[in-house]
């Protein structure tokens, strides 16, 4: 079993940053190689590069990230935003795609809500972009094993000369501020608006994280067999209750009466009224010897 971590350090960033890492991690990853190995009974070998050439690993398909940057409640779709059109968007669409137009992963944020058209859209220009994207590294990867076998520099050596990964600042440009609301202004006035603009988005039905129209949530929703037992259980405590009202209504008639014979005499109806009969006592006759 061979375990690979891949480790992403980032040396500047100027926005989308989610993007350019999944692009870095997924060309590693085509461009690692393992020893390779071979296995007589129990016993396992495994090579150097010198006795054997490393073996690449087995990747599918290369899931690439495309973000979508939306301004103006989503009126306004952006792809690939830098650092400054961050700080202003009002959310975020991130959608991983491989070149089969197979989706791996939606990820949505900020405070904007989207709707069904707005995500088909941004699917449809997704997979454009990564087929677009993937056969640049398909084209990087061929021609970094052309140069190494060529013998020549590649890699992290060929660009430490030219300064192109290890540079942390950019030259600083001047950038002209007047009539920039003007110019906002003319290019919002000259921008293609959607051909449906939602101010208010609308659920079709209840429920949570929903895009557009949906099925109806059945979250909370029993089994038949739960509602049974919850009816048969409504029904016993109903009739418990019942029954406690019942006994807790005699049991307060028993102490009235109680309370009546202690304070006023009880007047027995002529159906309530007992025959008292006296017996007085008369002579036994003795037994004579």
């Amino acid at each position: 079993v061979w375990q690979i971590r891949l480790d992403m350090h980032l040396l500047n960033h100027d926005g989308n940053i989610t993007d350019a890492a999944s692009i870095a991690g997924i060309v590693a990853l085509c461009h690692f190689r393992r020893p390779d190995v071979s296995v007589q009974g129990e016993e396992v070998t495994v090579y150097t590069p010198e006795e054997r050439d490393p073996v690449p690993l087995s990747i599918h398909h290369m899931p690439i990230c495309v973000s979508f940057a939306f301004f103006h409640q989503g009126t306004y779709l952006l792809v690939d935003p830098i650092e400054r059109e961050e700080r202003v968007m009002d959310g975020l669409l991130v959608i991983a795609m491989n070149k089969h137009r197979e989706i791996c992963t939606i990820q949505s944020s900020g405070v904007v809500m989207l709707v069904q058209d707005q995500i088909l859209r941004c699917s449809k220009i997704a997979a454009v972009k990564v087929t677009e994207i993937t056969e640049l590294i398909q084209k990087a990867l061929e021609n970094d094993h052309k140069a190494r076998k060529e013998g020549g520099k590649f890699g992290f050596a060929e660009s430490i000369p030219n300064q192109r990964i290890t540079a942390f600042k950019v030259e600083s440009a001047a950038v002209d501020t007047n009539n920039v609301e003007e110019q906002a202004g003319e290019i919002i006035a000259n921008a293609d608006p959607p051909s449906e603009v939602f101010a208010n988005p609308v659920l079709h039905t209840p429920g949570t994280a929903q895009i557009g129209e949906g099925i109806e949530s059945s979250w909370g929703d029993l089994e038949e067999s739960e509602k049974e037992d919850a009816a048969e259980e409504e029904g016993e405590e109903e009739s418990e209750a019942a029954a406690f009202e019942c006994q807790k209504t005699e049991t307060e008639d028993t102490s009235m009466m109680r309370e009546a014979k202690k304070d006023e005499p009880i007047l027995l109806s002529d159906s309530e009224e007992e025959e008292v009969v006296i017996l007085e006592p008369q002579e036994v006759p003795r037994k004579t010897r």
